[in-house]
């Protein structure tokens, strides 16, 4: 990976967006698809996409990755000015405590805290239990409601206060790796593709509100849009390389191990026989992953798009998922987007994907 490329993910991560609110690093993407794509456009659902058009008379190829990351919401400014707030997505509640936020307000970002009561405070019987999202607040150093309501409002978005860290053997570690890093990989692919171009025309999609896409969010719209003739998920899955993880529940996923391939009743198999068989031709490790009912990812909601899509599911190996602290391996990142590429390479008007 090189240096402009680390660095277009380093500001991609940093950039607060969680779901529903995307446009930040959604700009951030389109305006890095720019540079090598041949159209780059957005809709109303907030969807962000990039197009190498390919020959006449072949197919289009879709590849996805979600865009907004979890956060929370401001849902009331009592009469001190503390900020009581709501989650957006799936949260571990114990994670906030003790947490710095950026609110997006009305005139930019407002930094403020998790507030707790100290432990100090606290009856005995209190002390040991778990924390709850409705007995924590935002401080933003107010003084009054009136003051509050000068920076915040009532539905103001935010996330928890992490950036971009770089740590040894090519790991990094940044909130939002879930799933900003399929919207990297979706475009690094395309990337590729510029310089070597497939017969098929791709768009990589950089889809809206898939923590919380109950009815299929962004994923289902762009899919409609497009009409794809197959479509690629990029997300993330739990690597189960870190202590107590139990492998015979959740598979043996290692960090650095390659991208993971689905295997399951919302992956089309002969979709996932050429992403395997792409992969061997190329040399990329991969290892498999088993979805017996469904993947919880935006591969659920384009499978059963329009007529339907053939879908296949490509997962890149992420530590501490939902966490300020996620982490990943740069090689995985490269390996993704060297399969998404060779995949559309291999894709023409012969290629059949009736199971």
């Amino acid at each position: 990976m090189n240096d402009k490329s680390v660095e277009f993910l380093k500001s991609l991560l940093n950039a607060p967006g969680p779901s529903g609110f995307e446009s930040g690093p959604a700009r951030i993407w389109r305006d890095e698809a720019k540079r090598f794509a041949e159209t780059v456009s957005a809709d109303v659902m907030g969807n962000s996409f990039a197009t190498l058009r390919g020959e006449p008379g072949q197919p289009t190829v879709m590849f996805a990755g979600h865009v907004d990351e979890i956060g929370l919401m401001v849902v009331h400014v009592d009469d001190q000015g503390f900020c009581w707030f709501d989650t957006i997505g799936g949260w571990d509640d114990q994670v906030f405590v003790g947490q710095r936020v950026v609110l997006l307000g009305r005139d930019g970002p407002v930094r403020g805290v998790i507030g707790k009561k100290a432990i100090h405070l606290m009856e005995k019987e209190d002390r040991e239990k778990p924390s709850k999202v409705k007995d924590l607040w935002v401080d933003i150093g107010a003084v009054s409601k009136a003051e509050a309501e000068t920076l915040v409002r009532v539905g103001d978005p935010g996330v928890i206060d992490s950036q971009f860290l770089a740590m040894p053997n090519g790991r990094i570690v940044s909130r939002s790796l879930d799933n900003r890093i399929g919207a990297y990989v979706v475009l690094e692919a395309l990337r590729h593709l510029a310089r070597d171009r497939a017969r098929a025309t791709v768009t990589a999609v950089a889809t809206t509100q898939e923590e919380i896409g109950y009815t299929g969010g962004g994923a289902k719209t762009s899919a409609a849009g497009i009409e794809p003739t197959v479509a690629i998920v990029v997300d993330v899955t739990h690597a189960t390389d870190t202590p107590g993880v139990e492998k015979n529940r959740h598979g043996e996923v290692k960090l650095g191990g390659g991208p993971v391939l689905s295997r399951g009743s919302v992956v089309n198999p002969r979709v996932v026989d050429l992403l395997a068989d792409t992969a061997g031709a190329e040399g990329i490790p991969f290892t498999w992953h088993a979805a017996p009912k469904f993947t919880a990812t935006d591969a659920d909601a384009i499978f059963t798009s329009l007529k339907g899509v053939p879908t296949g599911l490509v997962s890149v190996p992420n530590r501490y998922m939902h966490s300020p602290n996620e982490m990943v391996v740069l090689d995985d990142l490269d390996r993704a987007a060297s399969l998404l590429a060779a995949f559309a390479r291999r894709v023409t008007s012969e290629t059949s994907f009736i199971p």
